[in-house]
């Protein structure tokens, strides 16, 4: 939603607090460089089947749209977080789909806020230069986000225990 105020639909902003979320077969376009996108489609149901993988986003560079997702986020949202989001109360299964749709929102959106802002800093240092690995880890989790031309694939995974 921005901080402070309407966004214009003019152009694509470089900053986005959310991207739109389109969901829809991921069929159109891709893969991420060579083969079919029933193999990628194949590789990413097997990545998100790994121990310890929590969750696999595929936004479109571009827009930051949500183009495919697996796995589950509600996880990894703190209690705090949570409560801000929603009063605390009962939930059912019903009402726990739309929560975790919009955590997914929330984190697609900080991590391509994210890449572009790390985007920016790498053509800051050297214009012919370009990001081709993110990995960020806290105490609890890492993400691997892996950037393409046309993609950027986001695996969240449980950090190991050293």
């Amino acid at each position: 939603m921005g901080y402070g105020g309407a966004e214009s639909q003019e152009a694509p902003e470089p900053r986005r607090t959310s991207p739109p979320h389109k969901p829809g077969s991921m069929a159109q376009s891709l893969p991420l460089g060579t083969g079919s996108s029933d193999q990628f489609i194949e590789s990413l149901d097997r990545l998100s089947k790994k121990t310890g993988v929590l969750a696999t986003i595929v936004l479109d560079r571009t827009s930051g749209a949500i183009l495919n997702t697996s796995g589950s986020l509600s996880s990894i949202r703190s209690a705090t977080a949570s409560s801000q989001a929603a009063p605390a109360a009962v939930t059912d299964d019903a009402s726990s789909a739309p929560k975790d749709q919009n955590g997914v929102e929330e984190l697609a959106g900080m991590v391509w806020n994210y890449m572009n802002a790390t985007k920016d800093l790498v053509q800051g240092l050297d214009a012919q230069d370009e990001v081709k690995l993110l990995r960020l880890r806290t105490k609890k989790y890492e993400l691997v986000i892996v950037p393409d031309t046309k993609y950027l694939l986001v695996v969240v995974h449980e950090t190991p225990s050293a």
